[in-house]
């Protein structure tokens, strides 16, 4: 059978297929179908909107959940202030983000344990625009930005995470892991100076620049709290034990007396909701950094989801009602004058390993964030800070998986080289950053695997052998005619030619899973090629889903005649051998 030849007639009249055949059939709208639509519709717009189902394990979990939020909420504090600090907008707008956006995206985010708040990341996002156009100028951001990931969520681009590979998932979270380690240096040795702004420099600084032996103090302190949760981990694992690890050791120091640092005062109140000025000059400077804030606080948000829901079972995620929950969480601090929020890989750990399990956790997190500015601000401040530091690094040291780690660095080499990378960016230079050259390396090597497992294979003509078949070259390609391998698998081709005495040359393309318009342009560049130096070209087995880019770009056209696009190996090599012979092809493929 010949396929038929793009440059032919289309559907005649006749064809009931044709625009242009005669219907007399009158198509009355389908009122069951229409309702049908709109109720799938409307099933998809509400699964962006809380519901019911979203507190169905609350009868069973909400010890749990007050528990974890309690829990989540005193670690949360220490982290608020000090983001806002070091974002350059103030401790206040660190705790109001942690608050407000803490909240709405409980309520409206599509994890079931995420906790969200300010992140360490996206200070680093944040002060350059504060040194740029003001404090005054995050709030804007934040409402932009918040903008911008809420239309994502609707427009449905939350499922995009997807596209990152596992390793880069676990490269980001173990880097993560080890940034929150280091991240308590400071206050575990007691170091209170000025830090470089990069995670790693500032752990060495703060080791380096301490005070000895002051610095052995805190550093029991942390010890002891990493050793009451160890022992209420393995002897009591059902109890709340970052919590309870922070009250003894808190009373401990208190009743000792020990000098060391403590949470500080905090403020006393909330702000009210205010519309943040918008100057239109601003907006237009802000645009890009608004667009860059929203790309992390939806990367930072889906992740962190993917990696909460992989750690215990909550139920599954669901990635665009996630950015929807988040875009509201950054507007809604931007009104309190806060600043923009995401998910946070720390808390959300800290959430789930204490016992949190639907989004009632998070909520209580923010209302005891709530409860303390109002009612427990003194109680509050003499939590020693590097008891917090013991609770994130035992939460840090659960977050390094050794295990998954060795799995990954045995599966595959490129597997294992994505991993590193990841890891060490995360690290050493941004989350984004890293997520971004983890998936540019993991597509890397796809590709180089792609274009390694497209081959170009010399068969030999079927049937019993006839004078002339040395002259007609039988090629089969397999695998994927696209950009890597496109020009390798061609210039292969070529070459065969210009050592052989070659009249016809079979293309079999039946075996390519993929090609694109590299590929096809490739081909195209081939059969002229072909053609121009008296070679004839027969293509056989295009795939219906490859004849339009094959078509388009001109592969097709450029053969001699329709009739050497065929379908079938036998009716192919009979066409062959016809021109070799000197018989008329048209009447043989007839």
């Amino acid at each position: 059978m010949t396929i038929p030849h793009p440059a032919s007639p289309g559907p005649t009249p006749a064809d009931p297929a044709s625009p242009d055949a005669s219907d007399t059939t009158v198509h009355t709208p389908d009122p069951r179908r229409n309702r049908r639509n709109r109720r799938a519709q409307t099933g998809q717009w509400r699964s962006l909107l809380p519901s019911t189902d979203d507190y169905a394990l609350l009868r069973s979990t909400w010890r749990g959940d007050i528990t974890a939020g309690i829990t989540v909420g005193i670690v949360a504090l220490p982290l608020a202030l000090a983001f806002g600090v070091s974002s350059g907008v103030g401790a206040e707008a660190g705790l109001i983000t942690a608050i407000v956006a803490g909240l709405i995206a409980a309520i409206f985010g599509g994890s079931n344990v995420q906790v969200s708040g300010p992140t360490g990341a996206m200070v680093v996002v944040l002060a350059p625009i504060v040194m740029a156009h003001g404090v005054a100028a995050v709030a804007l951001v934040s409402l932009m930005a918040g903008v911008i990931v809420l239309l994502a969520g609707v427009f449905k681009l939350g499922r995009t995470v997807s596209f990152i590979p596992w390793p880069v998932i676990e490269g980001f979270t173990l880097g993560i892991g080890v940034i929150i380690f280091m991240q308590q240096v400071p206050a575990a040795v007691g170091y209170a100076g000025s830090l470089p702004p990069n995670t790693v420099a500032a752990a060495w600084h703060a080791l380096t620049h301490a005070t000895w032996p002051e610095g052995f103090l805190p550093l029991a302190v942390v010890a002891a709290v990493i050793i009451v949760m160890l022992l209420l981990g393995r002897f009591a694992p059902k109890a709340p034990a970052s919590f309870l690890a922070i009250i003894v050791v808190t009373v401990a120091v208190l009743v000792l007396r020990l000098p060391v640092a403590d949470i500080g005062e905090i403020p006393r109140s909330l702000p009210a909701p205010t519309l943040p000025e918008i100057n239109p000059e601003l907006v237009g400077a802000l645009v890009g950094p608004a667009f860059a804030v929203a790309a992390l606080a939806a990367i930072e948000s889906l992740l962190s989801a993917r990696v909460a829901a992989s750690m215990a079972d909550t139920g599954p995620y669901h990635a665009d009602r996630e950015l929807v929950g988040q875009g509201l969480a950054s507007i809604g601090a931007g009104f309190f004058g806060g600043m923009p929020a995401t998910g946070a890989i720390a808390r959300t750990s800290v959430n789930v390993r204490s016992g949190g399990r639907t989004r009632v956790s998070a909520i209580v997190h923010a209302l005891v964030l709530l409860a303390v500015v109002y009612l427990a601000a003194g109680v509050v401040s003499v939590i020693p800070l590097a008891a917090l530091s013991g609770v994130l690094m035992v939460t840090a040291g659960r977050m390094v998986n050794l295990e998954v780690a060795s799995r990954v660095l045995r599966s595959t080499r490129s597997d294992g080289v994505v991993f590193v990378i990841t890891a060490i960016i995360t690290i050493t230079v941004d989350l984004v950053v890293a997520v971004g050259i983890g998936i540019a390396a993991a597509a890397f090597f796809i590709l180089r695997r792609m274009s390694l497992d497209t081959g170009l294979f010399r068969e030999t003509l079927p049937g019993r052998a006839m004078p002339g078949d040395e002259r007609i070259a039988l090629f089969r390609i397999e695998g994927s005619l696209f950009f890597g391998a496109a020009e390798r698998i061609l210039d292969q081709i070529l070459e065969h030619k210009a050592t052989n005495d070659i009249d016809v040359v079979i293309l079999r393309l039946s075996q390519i899973q993929m090609i694109d318009a590299t590929g096809a342009n490739q081909l195209t560049e081939l059969v002229t090629s072909l053609e121009r130096r008296g070679v004839t070209v027969i293509i056989k087995g295009v795939r219906k889903e490859h004849i339009h880019v094959l078509g388009v770009l001109g592969a097709i056209r450029s053969l001699r005649d329709p009739n050497h696009l065929v379908d079938d190996l036998d009716t192919a090599v009979t066409h062959a051998r016809s021109h070799v012979t000197g018989v008329s092809g048209e009447s043989v493929s007839r």
